[in-house]
């Protein structure tokens, strides 16, 4: 199974559209796995290299360029999520399912 990680201010809305986000794409049946954690484990779990991408809240994105920095040092890609891809309904689930379907690694 593949993961991604979001990374928020305090990983609660977060984990919701992670729940939401995987849900909509084993469903489209793509083996991957979203979970999110809060700003502080987010730069742990960039250097433990457990995922293979790393997606930033858009409460978080002030923290970007830094968790960017860590994710170069891991050879890691970090993205930003847009606004509308983050709302808890489906049109905005869909819209992060597809953000990450376009950003994952295709190695």
């Amino acid at each position: 199974m593949k993961k991604v990680l979001i990374i928020c201010a305090a990983g609660m809305s977060s984990s919701l559209m992670a729940k939401k986000t995987t849900d909509y794409l084993v469903d489209k049946e793509h083996d991957i796995r979203v979970d999110a954690v809060s700003t502080n484990e987010g730069y742990k779990m960039i250097e433990d290299d457990s995922y293979a991408l790393y997606l930033v809240s858009p409460q978080t994105k002030m923290y970007y360029q830094k968790l960017k920095e860590a994710g170069q040092r891991a050879g890691k890609p970090v993205v930003n999520i847009p606004p509308q891809a983050y709302v808890p309904i489906p049109m905005g689930v869909e819209k992060l399912g597809k953000l990450i379907m376009e950003e994952f690694p295709k190695s």
